[in-house]
């Protein structure tokens, strides 16, 4: 059983302060946390688990350092309304500068300040391939339990690089395709060079300086009286055209 001390060094990572300072985070949930025992064995450090989940997963548990909790002890350090079974403390992935390169295509971000969206968006870049995905300014916080949750473990296979200074995308020499109101219709671009494409803020889109820097502009046909698209079902429907 945990001591309280583990217990509450857990709990601190509910919280960006002790992420940041810890460099560490939490996923939860059977689903979650068994894709990242298999893609990032390396990085986890310690699973707190119910009995029943134990005795499902005798090769994981043989495996990695599992400890067995209650489940009063796993509602202490769930931060999900309903704790599901299985909690895992895993080390911050390290983060690359991607390099644009023609024929492929990078996600770069526009204040996604929602951490479901933000977790949404990798995994469908994780579904099409992507490999890079760069955060602008204003972007929700990486390891925030809520991307944890949305993204099923894509956040161990997509490299996620915060663009802290904005400085980045001015150094790209790839094309840079928004997506904006007032663009080409999508079906009507052609992606096969590649580039970086431009997702902007769930309620206010691209900021005016991006849509500038901008060497294309598409847009998904509105057919009905929607105002607009959610961000990460836009990424996913512009993905599905262009990769």
């Amino acid at each position: 059983m945990p001591g309280k001390q583990v217990l509450k060094d857990i709990q601190r990572l509910g919280l960006k302060k002790g992420r940041a300072e810890s460099g560490r985070f939490l996923a939860e949930g059977p689903k979650v946390v068994k894709e990242l025992l298999l893609a990032i064995p390396d990085a986890v450090e310690s699973v707190y688990a119910l009995p029943e989940w134990m005795a499902v997963h005798p090769d994981l548990v043989a495996r990695h350092q599992v400890h067995p909790v209650t489940e009063a002890e796993l509602a202490r350090i769930s931060q999900l309304q309903t704790p599901n079974q299985v909690l895992l403390v895993a080390r911050q992935l390290p983060a690359r500068v991607p390099q644009a390169r023609p024929g492929r295509w990078i996600l770069y971000l526009d204040a996604i300040q929602d951490p479901g969206n933000l977790g949404t968006i990798l995994r469908i870049a994780d579904w099409f391939g992507i490999g890079d995905l760069v955060c602008g300014a204003g972007c929700a916080e990486l390891y925030n339990p809520k991307v944890g949750q949305s993204t099923m473990a894509s956040i161990a296979r997509v490299n996620v690089w915060y663009d802290e200074d904005g400085q980045w995308l001015g150094q790209q020499q790839v094309p840079l395709v928004a997506a904006a109101l007032d663009g080409i219709p999508l079906q009507n671009f052609d992606g096969k060079e590649g580039g970086i494409l431009l997702i902007g803020n769930e309620s206010k889109g691209l900021q005016p300086a991006l849509l500038e820097k901008a060497t294309h502009k598409v847009t998904i046909p509105r057919i009905g009286a929607a105002e607009s698209l959610n961000a990460a079902v836009a990424t996913g429907i512009i993905l599905s055209r262009l990769c």
